[in-house]
């Protein structure tokens, strides 16, 4: 009994990762929903939006967890300099994922900062042992592909870039598989994923904002931002607001969660069904259509995903 016990308990754990890390990618498929929107109808700088949505979510978290969960405000000491540069990572993460959008256009710069698969993979067998596998390989690969697909980065005009933008866009992958493998020493230290998300979030906001401010008395920083450009508009506000409570709590939150059952390659595999999410969402919500070739890339996105998971089932001690 205690054999078919131990036997079950890696398979129980890993579809419950999955299914966390699944939510939170949908959470986070979300976004450009209402990003789309705040910057269309409103014209909000995406420097401007980017504090603003850290700023609300570190607000939220605190309020909430000083009247529901006081014991995720506590951090040891020790943990100190580690959330700091938790959350500079994130912040960097922010503002080079807009800058690559401004210099590469929205399908090159998905797929360089989807690329992240690929360095997670590699760095998370580096740093925390975890396998890398031919099954791992192909499953990257696939949701690699299918991310171009997706973004309709097969496009050769889409790839028209100038040096600082390949550069940037690489950064931005390379900093996102920072902020996953980050998420996953966070959990092997023992830090709350709930407590990690709201000290980096506020650390974010921090940097983001001395950024902003920063780009307004030196205008060679760019992209500068009016951080009140939404004034007294109480329709851009709730919907910013909403960005922050709704995708961003929901997308960061539960993939922090998520890496405390996974390994941080495969969340970060998993990450890569957002775009084709996204795009499902566009044509439901926004009537955007959704081309063959983007249908297909989706698909392939599932499949690697559905092949590592049946791979893991038959062999769930070395995921």
């Amino acid at each position: 009994m205690n054999t078919i016990a131990s036997k079950k308990n890696p398979v129980s754990r890993l579809t419950k990762g999955y299914l966390i890390c699944l939510f939170a990618t949908v959470m986070w498929a979300t976004t450009a929903i209402f990003i789309r929107y705040l910057t269309e109808n409103f014209q909000l700088p995406a420097m401007a939006l980017a504090f603003w949505r850290d700023t609300f979510v570190a607000i939220a978290l605190a309020v909430v967890f000083c009247l529901v969960h006081p014991e995720y405000l506590h951090i040891e000491k020790e943990h100190t300099r580690f959330l700091l540069l938790y959350g500079f990572v994130l912040a960097a993460f922010n503002a080079s994922w807009t800058l690559s959008v401004a210099l590469n256009g929205a399908a090159v710069s998905t797929v360089l900062a989807y690329s992240s698969a690929a360095y997670t993979a590699i760095m998370g067998w580096r740093l925390f042992g975890e396998s890398l596998n031919p099954t791992k390989l192909v499953a990257v690969s696939m949701g690699l592909t299918g991310c171009i697909l997706v973004a309709g980065a097969y496009d050769p005009s889409a790839w028209r870039l100038n040096p600082v933008g390949i550069l940037t866009g690489i950064v931005s992958g390379i900093l996102f598989a920072c902020y996953s493998l980050m998420g996953k020493a966070s959990a092997n230290r023992g830090i709350s994923s709930w407590s990690a998300l709201l000290y980096s979030f506020a650390v974010a906001a921090v940097m983001l904002l001395i950024y902003n401010l920063a780009a307004n008395f030196w205008p060679s920083l760019k992209p500068s931002a009016d951080l009140f450009k939404l004034g007294s508009s109480l329709t851009g506000w709730v919907i910013l607001f909403i960005l922050a409570v709704v995708p961003t709590i929901g997308g960061y939150g539960f993939y922090t969660l998520s890496l405390t059952y996974l390994p941080v390659s495969i969340a970060n595999l998993i990450a890569l069904l957002e775009p084709g999410i996204t795009a499902i969402l566009a044509f439901v919500i926004l009537g955007e259509v959704l081309t063959s070739i983007q249908l297909v890339g989706s698909l392939l996105v599932i499949a690697g995903v559905v092949i590592l998971r049946l791979r893991e089932t038959e062999n769930p001690a070395n995921p």
